[in-house]
């Protein structure tokens, strides 16, 4: 009965006008009440004769009762406009669900007989709805959960595929569908950008790192991180910010930066910065020996636990990110590049227990540099900016999902490892946030 409760609110047919109904019944009732407060001493000894009430209620007084009323409710709907406004999505929210279901006939219906003012008199039918899906709609902290039962009805196929129509129709973003209790529940965010945050709130706590309000990186359980976009996306400003808030904590890092780039100015405040191609091809040699070395003495720890990670061990993590993986793939020859994609694929396959992580970017996830299935292994991944259909293709694979563009810096799509899609947007960078400057400091303390 709990777990009934807590579903939600159960949409109705009767929810087809519910934003109407519902913000008239409040009006009528503000309006009543406070026109009800200027005549109630009045109403409280009248004698309730026809003379008396219209004398009263006629009068200027009551004229300009009437308009402080109606001064009132104008009042009211504005305040109730801008502290309860989720309270008016969900309003809309719980209308346009009902006219989903009305309009695309997924209920049944059975026959009536109407009134009949004769006994002889020919019998009119009706139709009523004799069946209505149970469908229960919650709105938590920025989340939207709406919960479908699952009753083997002929409807049941489209009502377990309302992805698409419930990100178009509520402007809302899939982030998780999951089978609870004979119900498909779909968790949706109806206002992705209003969970943004700020750098300064990113933080990196028992292997997860905080990205967005409701939306993190658990790379100790879902390891790697794939990033595609083009110039002015805001990948740059995003590899820095993981850069700051990685080194917040005991991880140990290390940059490659193919393209001498922003990435590589790094190498005046932190080591393990490299740009140059032996130099690369030798840290990512080492970075695979040293996973390979640690994965056996683990095993020869005291306090080895088969199931447990690094972090059990009082390990630190190690990041290889790797800026431009593309272009410096190019650069080398089939035989090199086969040995640099073997390695990569080595540590996206082993390191995850033993604490070696990669974070890879580029402008486009080219299908000849992934191969081997080395893509499904980034669980986060993200597109930022402008990516095209191909782009979007090679980043999250063949999915039913409609990409939009929107010209914000830094916004995209990401895929947290649960095979959802949904709008991104990375932490906001302050004007005048020297990178250098703090992660120089953050490297010395």
């Amino acid at each position: 009965m709990e777990r009934l409760f807590n579903r939600g609110k159960r949409i109705r047919a009767k929810d087809n006008h519910l934003l109407f109904q519902s913000s008239l019944f409040l009006m009528i009732t503000v309006w009543f009440l406070s026109f009800l407060l200027f005549h109630y001493s009045f109403l409280r000894q009248t004698t309730w004769q026809w003379e008396e009430l219209q004398q009263h209620f006629l009068s200027q007084y009551s004229l300009i009762s009437l308009f402080v009323s109606l001064g009132v409710v104008l009042l009211g709907s504005g305040l109730f406009y801008r502290y309860r406004y989720d309270t008016i999505q969900s309003w809309k929210h719980r209308q346009k669900l009902a006219r989903m279901i009305l309009e695309n006939g997924w209920y049944e219906t059975k026959q009536t007989e109407g009134f009949q003012l004769f006994e002889d008199s020919p019998g009119k039918t009706k139709e009523k709805i004799s069946q209505f899906p149970k469908i229960y709609y919650r709105l938590d902290q920025g989340l939207l959960h709406i919960s479908v039962e699952i009753v083997l009805g002929k409807y049941q196929d489209q009502l377990l595929k309302l992805e698409k129509k419930l990100e178009t129709g509520l402007y809302c973003e899939l982030v998780e569908k999951e089978l609870k209790d004979s119900f498909v529940e779909y968790t949706l965010l109806y206002d992705m950008i209003a969970n943004r945050i700020s750098i300064d709130d990113v933080s990196v706590q028992n292997g997860e790192m905080k990205l967005m309000k409701n939306l993190s990186w658990r790379f100790d359980s879902l390891p790697h991180m794939l990033i595609a976009g083009g110039t002015g996306g805001g990948k740059t400003y995003f590899i820095l910010t993981i850069i700051e808030a990685l080194l917040k904590t005991n991880a140990k890092l290390f940059i490659l930066d193919p393209k001498n780039a922003d990435l590589a100015d790094l190498n005046t405040v932190m080591p393990n910065v490299y740009d140059q191609k032996e130099d690369i091809t030798s840290c990512i040699d080492a970075f695979y020996e040293q996973m390979m070395t640690r994965s056996q003495e683990m095993k020869n720890m005291p306090n080895y636990k088969t199931g447990e990670n690094y972090a059990y061990l009082g390990l630190e993590p190690n990041f290889l990110v790797f800026d431009e993986y593309v272009a410096f793939m190019e650069m080398l020859t089939n035989k090199e590049s086969m040995a640099v994609m073997h390695k990569l694929k080595q540590i996206v396959m082993l390191g995850r227990q033993s604490g070696f992580f990669l974070i890879l970017a580029c402008q486009r996830p080219d299908a000849k540099y992934l191969q081997d299935g080395i893509r499904d292994q980034f669980n986060f991944r993200v597109g930022l900016g402008r990516l095209s259909e191909l782009g979007y293709g090679m980043l999250f694979g063949d999915v039913d999902k409609d990409f939009y563009l929107k010209k914000i810096k830094g916004r995209g799509y990401v895929d947290v490892g649960t095979n959802v899609i949904s709008e991104f947007y990375t932490p906001l960078v302050p004007k005048g946030h020297d990178f250098l400057e703090t992660i120089g400091q953050l490297y010395v303390q």
